[in-house]
């Protein structure tokens, strides 16, 4: 209750509901936003391999993913579309003022949007249709136009951070609008690239987490090896240089915002030789109480050296900083990132040196474990970068030029209340529907793979090749489809 008083000091009633609104939407869209970034590069990756090396196990875990990436874009397009609406709906006053300037980014989404869900179908629609070749190659536009998306949002969400590419004419209103500073702010290069690799690396674990589940359980075969190396070999190949990028976008938050790196780092004074607090918690006197206390540390990540000048969060106003209870929040989510971003490293190192130096896969069942946990602990890490990069922001939705609470609605608390209630029933209904469909694709694919296992003991044909007919239905037996004599196959094709 404390919490939330201090939170709500001298803020309107509606925007405590608006907040939590926002926040629930946005976390949920985001466990969806890894595959629909990645999954299509990881995706094309196992396709080039089955192709190139003629793997029909390649091509088969290939066009499986395929399928999976057209269900979660689906659903994707449903919490995506909320999230519009609720720009305009929540945050009229942050879209009335500054939409004119940084607006291009969603407009760049909306169009990415578009395009990919067009080059999904195509790929989904190649599939025994088209040529090999032609087929692999109309599906590569699919990772570039997801990257488009990515562009799109972290420019708009860069710009709230450091905004710029205007003037304020008499009235406070911007005017003179640069496009393209708008766009490419001192923000935006850190953000984006270490947003883009954390996107693989979460969908590479969250992959191949599915396999390392089936290793564990006593699926050894080629499929689910194959199925395991790839996505984990991506997504540990780039573990390490997403390390590198967090400490940069660090670094960038601690030239260009170094209120919201006070906040991070609990870091009350502007002083030297500061030190680094491995959790704990901030009181309202600056005080710090629990956590793991490194003397000077935080000086020497900051700059290099004990003798760097940290900014404090008491160089600026009360009204102008995070609460002690938001910058304990933006350390803690900053903290348990880092601390997922370091197991994972550690993971990836194991990995590492049984193939490099030993040229297998680890052994240990404790490694699988771990492979298997990986993909849930990036979804936590990444939903723990957005609670850093937006809490430690606060009070300002338009760094230094807008407050959270001048943006919000004039709709009444109540009824935002009532609304995100629907929302949390619906998205229980979506997410839990996404988790059916994903099973009962899985159900089906395992029956496929037993019927597989029959012809190949038999010498029956395979009866369901990502390139080439199915099987025809012999004479007499009914049809798949239900219909009462031999046909075409389900695809339409003799």
């Amino acid at each position: 209750m404390h919490t939330t008083v201090t939170l709500l000091a001298g803020a309107p009633a509606q925007l405590l509901p608006a907040r939590e609104l926002m926040a629930f939407t946005l976390a949920s869209h985001i466990i969806l936003v890894p595959l629909g970034v990645a999954l299509p590069l990881i995706t094309l990756v196992m396709h080039y391999r089955g192709l190139r090396r003629n793997d029909p196990v390649a091509l088969l875990l290939a066009r499986r993913w395929s399928a999976v990436m057209a269900v979660q874009f689906a659903v994707g397009v449903v919490t995506g579309t909320v999230l519009s609406f609720e720009f305009g709906l929540l945050w009229p006053g942050l879209m009335g003022k500054w939409g004119g300037v940084f607006g291009i980014g969603f407009g760049v989404e909306a169009w990415a949007f578009f395009l990919e869900a067009v080059l999904i179908a195509i790929y989904l629609y190649g599939w025994r249709r088209l040529k090999p070749r032609t087929h692999f190659l109309l599906g590569l536009p699919l990772p570039a136009a997801a990257l488009l998306g990515a562009f799109g949002i972290l420019a708009a969400n860069a710009w709230m951070n450091t905004p710029q590419g205007f003037t304020l004419d008499a009235g406070g209103k911007p005017v003179d609008v640069h496009i393209w500073s708008a766009i490419f702010t001192p923000m935006f290069g850190p953000q984006y690239w270490h947003f883009v690799v954390a996107m693989l690396i979460t969908a590479g674990y969250t992959v191949a987490g599915v396999y390392a589940v089936g290793w564990l359980r006593g699926r050894r075969d080629r499929y689910h090896r194959l199925g395991f190396t790839v996505p984990f070999t991506l997504a540990a190949v780039f573990t390490p240089v997403q390390f590198l990028l967090g400490d940069s976008i660090a670094r960038s938050v601690f030239h260009k915002q170094a209120v919201k790196f006070a906040a991070t780092e609990l870091v009350w004074r502007t002083d030297t030789h500061v030190p680094e607090y491995v959790f704990g918690r901030l009181h309202p006197d600056g005080s710090i109480s629990g956590g793991i206390k490194i003397p000077q540390f935080d000086s020497i990540l900051a700059g290099f050296t004990p003798g760097t000048k940290v900014t404090g969060l008491t160089s600026v106003p009360a009204d102008d900083r995070p609460t002690a209870t938001q910058a304990t929040i933006a350390h803690w989510a900053f903290d348990t990132m880092v601390v997922i971003g370091s197991l994972l490293i550690l993971l990836a190192l194991w990995y590492g040196w049984c193939r490099l130096r030993q040229h297998r896969l680890p052994t240990s069942p404790w490694f699988f474990r771990g492979a298997a946990c990986a993909g849930v602990a990036s979804v936590v890490a990444v939903e723990c970068g957005w609670i850093t990069a937006e809490v430690g922001r606060q009070p300002w939705i338009v760094y230094r030029h807008m407050r959270i609470a001048e943006a919000v609605t004039a709709t009444r608390s109540t009824s935002l209340w009532i609304m995100l209630g629907l929302v949390v029933v619906v998205y229980v209904f979506i997410f839990g529907s996404l988790l059916a469909v994903l099973l009962k694709m899985r159900t089906n694919w395992r029956l496929d793979d037993a019927r597989r296992a029959v012809g190949e003991r038999t010498g029956e044909p395979e009866a369901d090749t990502p390139y080439g007919p199915r099987a025809r239905v012999p004479a007499g037996d009914p049809p798949p489809d239900g219909g009462t004599g031999p046909g075409p196959a389900k695809d339409g094709r003799p």
